[in-house]
Parts: structure tokens; C-alpha cells; sequence
């Protein structure tokens, strides 16, 4: 996961020289947005697939394999995306790993079909894609400096991750309530500024490196939309 808030914004490498990195630039940022895309379509397909074969669905959420993948995508960013391993893979093997981690996002969240109606589901989508969109245009278009509001923000989502933890044990529908509202806040604001820092860390002339940044990215930008979904789906969906 690249939530860094020790990342320190360099005005210099997004500004010094447009007219000769702008085209790069673009490449760059939509290589992220389709690495992210492709993950949202994996993620999205693996978990209709298996909420629409109920032996499927009954094999994994009836027994404690449901366990294992609803703690593997925990797995992957805390052992699979570390410094270390992404610094010894080439971009292609971490694009796969990607993938596959987007794949086992869908099996934890194939219960969303069982909980909320399709047409909520899809509509709540589109709401996700339309704010997610602005708010990161925001972050690509702006000149103000989201350093300080990402440190903020991040400090709040390890918040709301532990209330999470938590809630697992209370089942308060008000602490879900209030998770839900400031998740909508920090999603939304980190996205702004994920998007400000990626542009950022654009490098001329780096491909491999660009080529890393931008799957890693694509991951951070990622969670933020899948995050983003899920809280905004606890306010609007409707439950079957």
C-alpha cells in the first residue's frame, strides 16, 4: 500500500519543465488509470461469478475458507507489495501480482450481492466512478500542496481501520454509520491526493521505474475506489 505520509511533494519535478514531459506525463498517469481499471473489472466479474454459482458461493462463505479470503487481500499488501519484493520484480510480474490480488478481491466481496439489491450495487457504482473522477481530476489539475492534508487523512483511515476491527466485535449500527460518513471523507480526500503525489513522482526518461510507480499507484487508487464503494454502498444500497 503506498498511503506514505512521510512523502514530501517536489514542486521542481511536476514543474520544471511541462513542454518536455507533458506527453510522458499523460502516458503515464493512463497506464495508471488503466491498470486500476482492469483491476475494478476483475474485481467486479470474480465477484458476480461467484455470488451467481451458489455451490460456489456456499463452498467458500459456508465454511472457514471464508476467512481466508476475506484476510488474503490483507495478505497481499502487507507481505506482496512491500518495498523489498517490489524493488526485485520487473513491472510485468508485479502487473500479474496485481491481478491476482484484484481477483481475490472479488471473492471477499461476492457477498455484496448476497446483502444488497443489483441495481443499487450498479448504481452506487456509477456514484463511486463519478466522485472518484473529479476528485482525482482535482488532484492532477491543482497547484496547492495535499502534502499536509494526506498526512491528515492518513492519520484518520488508521482510525477508522481500528473502529472497524472493533465494530467486528460490537456490531453497533452507529459506529458503522459513523465509519461509513468519515470513510466517504478520507477516500475521497486521499484520492486527491494520490493523484497529486503520482503525478509527482513521474520521472522523464524512467520507463521501468514510471512503469512501477504507475502499477503501485494504480493499486493505491484502487483501494480508494473499492473503499470508497463499500461506504457509499452502506448509505444508498439497498438490502434484499
Amino acid at each position: 500500500m503506498s498511503y506514505d505520509p512521510s512523502y514530501q511533494r517536489t514542486p521542481q519535478a511536476a514543474y520544471a519543465a511541462p513542454r518536455t514531459i507533458d506527453a510522458g506525463l499523460q502516458a503515464y498517469m493512463q497506464s495508471v488509470y488503466n491498470t486500476m481499471g482492469l483491476g475494478l473489472v476483475v474485481t467486479g466479474l470474480t465477484a458476480f461469478g461467484v455470488a451467481s454459482i451458489p455451490a460456489l458461493f456456499n463452498l467458500i462463505f459456508g465454511t472457514p475458507l471464508a476467512w481466508i479470503f476475506m484476510l488474503a487481500p490483507l495478505g497481499f499488501i502487507w507481505f506482496g507489495f512491500t518495498p523489498a519484493r517490489i524493488a526485485r520484480m520487473p513491472s510485468g510480474k508485479l502487473r500479474n501480482i496485481f491481478i491476482l490480488f484484484s481477483a481475490v478481491m472479488g471473492v471477499s466481496m461476492a457477498v455484496i450481492f448476497q446483502v444488497f439489491t443489483g441495481a443499487s450495487i450498479a448504481r452506487v457504482f456509477f456514484i463511486t466512478a463519478a466522485t472518484f473522477a473529479a476528485t482525482s481530476l482535482y488532484g492532477y489539475t491543482t497547484k496547492r500542496d495535499l502534502t499536509a492534508v494526506g498526512s491528515f487523512l492518513f492519520m484518520g483511515l488508521m482510525g477508522i481501520f481500528i473502529a472497524m476491527i472493533v465494530n467486528l466485535f460490537m456490531h453497533s449500527a452507529m459506529v458503522q454509520f459513523v465509519v461509513s460518513a468519515l470513510g466517504v471523507i478520507i477516500f475521497t480526500g486521499l484520492t486527491a491526493w494520490e493523484t497529486q503525489r503520482l503525478r509527482d513522482l513521474y520521472a522523464a526518461g524512467a520507463t521501468e521505474a514510471n512503469a512501477k510507480t504507475a502499477i503501485v499507484g494504480a493499486l493505491s487508487l484502487y483501494l480508494n475506489f473499492i473503499n470508497l464503494f463499500q461506504m457509499l454502498l452502506h448509505f444508498m444500497g439497498n438490502r434484499r
